[in-house]
């Protein structure tokens, strides 16, 4: 059942395309159809989802947009200062709001926010969350989330790590909620020919040239050993984009080149679609791995460069996924563990059209309680009186003072950018994507030597 007996108003802010397609997905899965009758990638009659895109390096360009294939009735790009000033006069509008951010984003907005709606009589319930696996930065990220009405777990077990971290700094966790991840899905697996083998590449993981450089060589050299295979490399993004984490080496460079067998290429598009033909999915720790599984597609988690904190591959110790590219090469087949698979909620049993039923009633509970305007002020954890020596600085890299208040000199919020701004903005953002991407890693390796 949808939220209320009328069109609900949801608004999504997202910080890249992984985290466009985890909000909008996820406030589909949270106010509209239940079950199986649950379409989250096509407009649904009775809710209504503007989009904002936070301005930065890793705002999605058009072509990521498009392959992420998720849409909006509206959806345009913005600062921070910016989207909270379209907040500040429009807190009875929405029913929900979705920050798809990075966890400083989450904590910025949170605290503008309070500000901008203290002593409003009716605001809307304010969800965030994870995109996929949380292997890194528990406790910081958590707490940089909590604040919010409800922070989505996608998980039994991150449910109850979460709402562990919040008991243990004396904050409450009722805003934890378990749910799952809003885009598994797809036909479950059945074999296919030719067998296709799908590497899932990450932006940030592993990050050096001769790490990189050894995975192009083996998937290369497994080609080779089994030219009756299809051998792919699913790239997330194109030189000069960027996703949730920086590329600095691009696997289409280092390819350039390279003596590839003409079973191995490299492959773009959504990653439900390269899933439908895929046999084994392999990767070093992406939540492809989890889609993947959901389907019940055979999937390995590569130990070639160990099972580390780093490369976020530890999180699957028990699966029963783990393997190396020697195993691969000899036929070997992972099988998951079922109690592991059941715990990551990936419901691969079939749970999945209930998944978010839990979450969707707090919601609905939620917003019900806005309408009477029984809504308390968003409170997070972090204040001037918990982190004086923290928040300052997360609140300042969005031109926030340490009091939600826009900062001296923060770009005005109170007019649309005229032609030239947006020129200039435009160049601005392209020379710092290029810094990031071409000079910075120059930098760090002459830094090395």
């Amino acid at each position: 059942m949808p939220v209320s007996n009328k069109t609900t108003r949801v608004a999504v802010l997202a910080d890249s395309d992984t985290r466009w397609k985890w909000g909008a997905l996820t406030a589909r899965r949270l106010v509209g159809a239940t079950g199986a009758q649950a379409a989250p990638h096509a407009a649904a009659a009775d809710v209504h989802v503007d989009g904002y895109l936070l301005r930065g390096r890793a705002t999605p360009t058009p072509r990521q947009l498009e392959e992420v294939g998720v849409r909006a009735d509206s959806l345009r790009e913005v600062t921070a200062i910016e989207f909270l000033s379209e907040m500040r006069g429009r807190a009875a509008e929405y029913d929900v709001l979705v920050l798809a951010l990075v966890g400083g984003g989450v904590q910025a907005v949170l605290h503008g926010l309070a500000r901008d709606w203290a002593g409003a009589r009716q605001r809307p319930v304010v969800v965030t969350g994870y995109v996929g696996v949380v292997y890194e930065k528990l406790a910081d990220g958590l707490l940089l989330r909590h604040g919010a009405d409800v922070v989505l777990a996608n998980s039994r077990q991150d449910a109850d790590r979460f709402r562990a971290v919040y008991e243990g700094v004396g904050a409450d966790a009722d805003s934890v909620t378990e749910a799952a991840l809003p885009f598994l899905g797809g036909e479950p697996y059945a074999p296919r020919d030719p067998y296709t083998v799908v590497f899932a590449a990450q932006p940030s993981v592993p990050e050096k040239r001769a790490e990189r450089t050894y995975l192009l060589d083996r998937l290369a050299r497994h080609a080779r050993l089994h030219p009756e295979r299809e051998v792919l490399l699913k790239l997330r993004s194109k030189p000069g984009e960027h996703t949730t984490h920086i590329e600095e080496l691009p696997y289409q460079k280092l390819v350039k080149g390279m003596d590839a067998p003409p079973n191995f290429r490299l492959v773009y598009g959504h990653m439900g679609e390269v899933l439908d033909r895929t046999d084994l999915l392999v990767t070093v720790s992406s939540t492809a791995a989890l889609e993947s599984l959901h389907r019940r597609i055979p999937t390995a988690v590569l130990t070639d460069f160990g099972v580390r904190e780093a490369h976020g591959n530890h999180h699957f110790i028990g699966s029963g996924c783990l393997a190396s590219w020697d195993q691969l090469d000899t036929g070997h087949v992972p099988e998951p563990d079922p109690a592991w698979v059941a715990r990551q909620g990936v419901a691969a049993d079939g749970t999945y059209d209930t998944a978010f039923d839990e979450a969707r009633k707090r919601v609905a509970e939620l917003v019900g309680r806005a309408a009477e305007g029984g809504l308390p002020p968003l409170q997070p954890y972090y204040t001037q009186a918990t982190a004086p020596g923290y928040l300052p600085g997360i609140l300042a890299r969005h031109h926030l003072g340490p009091d939600g208040a826009p900062l001296p000199g923060a770009p005005a919020a109170d007019r649309e950018p005229g032609p030239v701004r947006q020129a200039v903005r435009s160049a601005a953002r392209g020379a710092y994507r290029h810094g990031v991407q071409r000079v910075a890693p120059v930098i760090r390796r002459m830094g090395e030597l």
